[in-house]
């Protein structure tokens, strides 16, 4: 069976939505029979080890940028060995997101041994609205067209990120959009007042939910805005915003000092297996992205336990979701625009359940990670 080398800027234990597409796709190629061996960041005082039949091969890297909020580690001079043993033993080199130096570096050394590159691109554009945008661009074009241009495959997880990246040069011809999946037999619709009861939840509050990084461009400036004015109105709503990042401390200030700290519920980090309790104590699920969004797995893993999702017209999200057909969009940054579309929803308590129950058998027809993987497949045995 052929050796897949897989390249990605993190990976599991990290936590984040590119480690865990790599993760799930990985799982299921290793079951299939490929060899994979994972290219990732060394964290922490991790080594070379297997997981569930994946070698994961640390490399060193300098990483002060995530301590600012942009998880861009930056390869060491002897990563360069580590990456040349790897990639010389494999049939694919198959790296996750253009920007990143890692993936310049492989398909670099890949091209020097002849190896075909496969690129998956996640993200659009990040908007910062400050100068972060033109270190974004230059990064963009110094090194993500590089990448691109180098590409035999390239794999985008919407309509959108393939629009992204044919402005960056990327050739038409050689991109395929292959839609994230999501478990459907962890993440599924379960008893809401028994879910509540374990997690000790109010029973008679209506829970919104978000699962966010907590960060700039996951837009919770937005999500705050909207609850201090849906609380008015209806002060038995409580939001739940589950994830840690940077921007914590500045976002619970901002929640104290709208007085809403009793309807906003900072939880912190929640453990993976929990996740699905926290979905089904959830009425609905809110995504409020700013930019930068390809196709987010928490969108989907929310419709897989068949909640109606409110979300912001961002990346590949209304590629998923239509405006009061399975759930409701927004502008981004729009606290007016946003707070008005949960209000409907709230008032339209019947039609909101068929919402949830659509958007379930929508991730059972089109988007689970068995039909993700099988199109991979289809693309590697392209160069095999």
């Amino acid at each position: 069976m052929a050796k897949i080398c897989l390249v990605t800027h993190f990976f599991p234990p990290h936590i984040g939505g590119i480690e865990k597409v790599a993760e799930e796709q990985c799982k299921r190629l290793s079951k299939l029979g490929y060899q994979i061996s994972v290219l990732t960041s060394k964290t922490k005082d991790q080594n070379e080890h297997c997981i569930e039949g994946i070698r994961v091969v640390p490399y060193p890297v300098l990483g002060l940028s995530e301590r600012i909020g942009i998880p861009y580690p930056i390869p060491l001079f002897k990563a360069y060995k580590i990456f040349t043993e790897v990639i010389r033993e494999c049939d694919i080199v198959h790296a996750h997101g253009h920007p990143y130096i890692s993936s310049y570096l492989a398909f670099k050394i890949a091209k020097k041994y002849e190896k075909p590159l496969i690129l998956t691109q996640h993200n659009t554009f990040i908007d910062f609205q400050s100068s972060l945008n033109i270190l974004e661009q230059f990064n963009d074009w110094v090194i993500g067209s590089g990448v691109l241009k180098d590409a035999d495959k390239v794999i985008t997880v919407s309509r959108k990120t393939r629009e992204y990246v044919l402005k960056l040069g990327a050739d038409d011809s050689k991109i395929s959009v292959i839609y994230n999946g999501v478990d459907q037999n962890f993440f599924y619709p379960m008893n809401k007042e028994k879910s509540r009861k374990q997690l000790g939840l109010p029973r008679s509050d209506i829970i919104i939910l978000t699962v966010r990084r907590l960060v700039y461009k996951n837009g919770l400036d937005t999500l705050i805005k909207s609850a201090s004015l849906l609380t008015r109105e209806y002060p038995n709503l409580l939001f739940i915003v589950i994830g840690n990042g940077p921007d914590r401390n500045i976002i619970a200030k901002r929640i104290k000092q709208l007085g809403i700290s009793s309807n906003v519920r900072l939880t912190g980090f929640v453990p993976e297996e929990a996740l699905p309790l926290y979905y089904n104590a959830a009425d609905y699920f809110v995504l409020p992205s700013n930019s930068g969004e390809g196709l987010p797995m928490v969108l989907l893993e929310a419709m897989a336990c068949g909640l109606p999702v409110i979300a912001t017209t961002v990346g590949g999200t209304p590629e998923i979701i239509r405006d009061m057909i399975n759930g409701a969009l927004v502008p981004p940054r729009n606290q007016e625009a946003l707070a008005k579309a949960i209000s409907n929803l709230l008032s339209l308590k019947k039609e909101s359940q068929a919402i949830g129950i659509k958007n379930r058998k929508i991730v059972e027809a089109n988007l689970t990670w068995d039909k993700n993987v099988h199109r991979l497949i289809e693309i590697y045995e392209e160069f095999l």
